[in-house]
This record gives C-alpha cells, structure tokens and sequence, in this order.
C-alpha cells in the first residue's frame, strides 16, 4: 500500500488495491508465487504518475517489475537494489531524474534492464555495467554524461545520450567539458550573428529536398507499379539477434498475403508461408489486434521470445512492426503439426506410428521443460495441443506459439483478459479463474499425450463413455480392469509397446489432476518419460526400468486420487480458432 500511496492513479486500475485486505494476491497487476509472496508487478501502460516509493525495496521475493509508459517521476529508488531476486525491470518512457543508483548493480540475478526514454542524469554505474548475468540493458535518450564503462550486457542500448564519451571520440571527457565551458559565450553570440542566414538556407535546402523527393517517388511508383500497400512506415529499432524485416519485404514474401499462402488461421492471427528473396521458407504470423500492444510492450515481449533457444522450441527469426501491423517470422516447419499428422496416412498407415508418438511426446515435454524451469524469466504456454507441435523434417516435436498469449493479453498480470486455448485441453482451474500457471501446461500435456495414444478420432468422435465428454474417467476405468489396449489408436493395429503404453497412461493421469497443485512438473514428467520410452531410430533405452502391466510408474510424490471422479470435456471447440 505505501507503493499505492506515492502514486496518482488517474485511471483507477489501483481501486481494489485495498489497505484491508489480507490477500494482495488478489489485486490486478500483481502476481504471486504458490506461496503466496508477491513475485511480479506488471504495471505498465496505466497512466500513472507521482514517485515510486523506497517501500518497493521491501518486496524481497519480487523476480519482475514493469512500470514502462507511466508518468513516474522522481529519483529512482536505491532501495530496489535490496530486490536480489529480481531478473527483469522495466522503468521505460517515464519521467525518473537524478542518477542511476549504483545499488542496481547489486542484482546479480538481473538479465534484463530498461531505464531508457528518462530524464536520467551523471554517469553510468561501474557495478550496473558489470552485471554477470545481464542480457540486455537500455539506457537510451536520457542525459547521462561521463565515460562509458565496459559493459557486459550481451546486448546494450546507449544512444540519445550526448554527453556520453569514449575513447573513439577525438575529445576526452576532460576536453569535452572544458570546452563546453569555455566557448559557451562565443556559440551564444555565433549563433545570433548567423541565424537568419542558416534558416534561409535550411529553407531552400528543404524545398528542394521535398521537390526532388516528390519526383523521384512519382517515377518510381510510374515505372515499377507495385501493387502493395503500405501498412504505414516501419518503426526503426533493433532486438539484439533478431532480424528485422520491413513490411514490404513481408508483402513479397507471402504474395501480398495471398490466401493460397495460408498455413492456419486462429486466436492469435493468420500465419502464411513464405519465401524470403535469399531463398530460405518461412511462416508469417500477422498478428490480430495489433493496437493491444503499444510499439515498447510488443519489443519487450519479442526480445524474451526471441531469447528462448532450445532444441525443441520454434525459434523466432524475425519481426515487423509498424504503426499498423504486428509480424512474427519462424522458420518453416516442412511436417506441419502434429494434429495434421495423426490424420495423415501414407500407403494405408498411420504418418505416426507408435515410436514417431513416443518420440513426439518426449520432444514437447523437454520443450515445456525448458520453458517452464531453465527459461528465465519462465514462460507458460497457456495453450498446449497437437497443432501447436509443430514437425521438422526429422519429426522432432517443436513446440510453437509460446508467449503469444501474454503477448497479446491487455492486461499484462497472472489474471488474463481472456482465457486463450482450446477447451478439452484448457485446465479446469484456467477456464472458470482465468489463472494460468506452469500446472496448467501440464494439463495441456497430458491432454496431448492421450490425443498421441487414442488418434484424433477418439476425442472427436467419442468412444465408450467419451460420446459424455467423459474421456478421463473413461481412462482411469480401463486402466483399472487392465484393458488400456482399447485406448490405442485403432490404425496402429496393436503396434504398440505395453509398458511405454502402460507409463503414458499413468503420466496423462497425473497430469490432468483436477487440484493444480497435486500435478507433476514438467522435469518429473520428463523423467517418467525417458525412463520408460525407447528410442527406435537408434534402438538405446534411457535408463528404462521396464514394468509390468498393470503397475503404475511412481513421482516422487503420488498425485493421483483413485476417490477423484471428476472429469473434464474433451471436445475439441475452440475459443479462439485453432492456429
């Protein structure tokens, strides 16, 4: 509440911060731990104004704070450096003044740190800049001054800041400063003298630019005749590795957007395939809405997307973004995704048989994993499900469409506007709350790993008890009489392996618990996975302890509840259009 009390909040997004309540948990922007300890502040884009007070240093277990596009004026607080759990700050096109406190650089778990577009004044901080595990740092367009330390940021951002020096400028910061005290006078009285000469030169000058402008634009567009629109000028910036491509680059690509180009369409936009002018495929998502992000938001979630690197992650190539237009470029995934692929048959057979599921099943579980537990900050999906498995041309599971969904959420906090996903694969908890956790990937996952084992038929057709929506009890059932045969994929015609089966099975349960809390992590998954699951391309088991029929593979704590009846609707209806 002391943060509250320093701040003018014009549009009221604070009224239910309320001094009385036990449970700030409860309040918007704010997120928490399961522990119940204040973990995020996302705050951005409110309007807000006043100063932000020192008593944010009391929120020891705070890992995120955004504050970027307010109005916060004010020293910033030396006391945020007592946050040593914090890996991402954002104070971003504010109003802060004074100095950079150096106390910042006692953060050593911070990667990500953004200042720019202040009123920031004196030198950079020797231990801000020598931040080990800093990834990105933007200072830019405030009126820091002084030499510039080496700075350890994988990527870093300083321009805007004239009274910055190094030693590739000719004057050192000695000589800069005496002689922008020595010659102040002699510039004011120059620059009287000269004034009315320059401005009429800067008019001619501008006249003639404009008119010769004018005519080579006519020319150009009288000879070539493109049939693109543009979608409004390209926003300038950089993000670090990612490659930035303007919108007419992407107009050429997909032939202006064709709809023969279409690869899906759903909640998050149309995706199209391309081809870049260098030769290389790829798929265009254009983005729905793109008002809902302003131009910082979209470049701060892009940079966290685009730093997500794994094996069996959909790496992000590039973007665009103009005052009209949100693009994200991937590369082209030749196989498509696994929803396509359990109904494609080639020769008579199933595109995936039993080993290609396996394989499939252990891929995405390393992809949440990383996702979840090595991706910092983390990342939650939100919507786990066989269209969003993409394939490679070795069919290795690619987990796609990861952070779309905060992306392109109003409001930037654990509680989201709009439940985004399929249901039958949303949580329970996810679909009736509109909170969304790594448990609810979890969810998403088992769902798949069943829709992996049955083929997409059984949870669109029904089957047994599934025409009632009721496929998870209908999956405990068989597991009990020890009939999990009936649950395989009907074409795969007992091409099987019982004990990965029976292992697969046990997972799905412990999965779709209804209680979040009783769900394994995604490392547990993975262990019970591997542990159980041969890889036929090259015929090694990982550490496989083989089990007999019937007899369930073990977490390290047993979530299952054989008294839970309940069950959840596995018709595959789309809240936000399959992607």
């Amino acid at each position: 509440m002391a943060v509250k009390s320093r701040l003018r909040d014009e549009k009221g997004v604070m009224a239910l911060w309320d001094i009385n309540s036990v449970d700030p948990c409860t309040w918007s922007m704010v997120a928490c731990s399961p522990d119940k300890f204040v973990v995020s502040l996302q705050m951005a884009n409110n309007g807000l104004s006043g100063m932000l007070s020192p008593s944010i240093g009391n929120l020891s277990h705070l890992q995120t704070m955004s504050l970027q596009n307010n109005k916060i004026s004010g020293d910033i607080p030396p006391e945020i450096g007592k946050l040593t759990n914090l890996n991402a700050l954002d104070l971003s096109s504010n109003e802060f003044v004074g100095d950079i406190p150096s106390s910042l650089g006692q953060l050593t778990r911070l990667n990500y740190l953004r200042l720019d577009r202040n009123n920031l004044s004196g030198q950079i901080p020797v231990d801000v800049a020598k931040l080990p595990g800093l990834i990105f740092l933007d200072l830019s367009f405030n009126n820091l001054s002084g030499p510039v330390p080496k700075i350890y940021a994988h990527d870093y951002r300083l321009a805007g800041n004239q009274f910055l020096c190094n030693s590739s400028i000719i004057h050192g910061c000695s000589d800069l400063t005496a002689a922008t005290n020595g010659t102040a006078s002699r510039q004011v009285q120059r620059a009287k003298n000269h004034h009315q000469l320059a401005l009429a030169i800067s008019l001619s000058v501008t006249c003639s630019t404009v008119l010769v402008l004018l005519f080579v634009y006519w020319l150009s567009y009288c000879r070539w005749r493109l049939p693109f629109a543009s979608a409004d000028q390209d926003l300038e910036f950089e993000l670090g590795h990612l490659k930035h491509f303007s919108f007419h680059d992407l107009q050429s690509a997909t032939d202006n957007f064709n709809s023969k180009n279409v690869l899906g369409q759903g909640g998050f936009g149309i995706v199209y395939k391309g081809c870049l002018r260098n030769g290389p495929l790829v798929a265009v998502k254009r983005l729905k809405d793109p008002d809902v992000t302003g131009e910082v938001q979209f470049q701060t979630e892009v940079e966290l997307i685009g730093l997500a690197v794994h094996r069996n992650l959909l790496h992000l190539y590039g973007f665009c973004m103009t005052s009209k237009e949100r693009l994200l470029v991937y590369p082209y995934m030749p196989n498509g995704s696994v929803a396509d692929r359990l109904r494609d048959y080639r020769n008579g057979k199933p595109s995936l048989d039993w080993s290609k599921r396996m394989r499939i099943a252990l891929g995405a579980a390393r992809g949440l994993l990383y996702l979840h537990e090595q991706c910092n900050p983390k990342i939650i999906h939100r919507d786990v499900k066989a269209a969003n498995i993409l394939l490679d041309e070795s069919f290795e599971a690619i987990v796609g469409d990861f952070g779309l969904a905060k992306l392109l959420d109003r409001q930037e906090s654990h509680v989201t506007t709009a439940v985004r996903g399929t249901i039958g694969h949303i949580a329970p908890e996810y679909l009736s709350t509109g909170q969304s956790s790594e448990k609810t990937d979890v969810y998403g996952f088992g769902i798949l790993l069943l829709e992996l084992i049955t083929g997409p038929k059984t949870l669109s057709n029904g089957h047994g008890q599934s025409q009632k929506g009721m496929i998870l009890d209908w999956v405990r059932e068989l597991k009990e009489e020890k009939k999990l045969d009936k649950l395989v994929d009907r074409d795969l015609k007992d091409s099987f392996d019982v004990a990965e089966l029976e292992c697969s099975v046990d997972v799905i349960i412990q999965c779709t618990h209804t209680n979040p809390i009783l769900r394994p992590k995604m490392s547990e998954v993975l262990h019970a996975l591997e542990a159980n699951v041969t890889l036929a391309e090259s015929s090694i088991e990982l550490n496989r302890e083989p089990l007999p029929y019937g007899g369930p593979y073990s977490f390290s704590v047993r979530h299952e509840d054989p008294h839970d009846s309940s069950s959840f609707i596995i018709e595959p209806i789309e809240l936000s259009g399959p992607r």
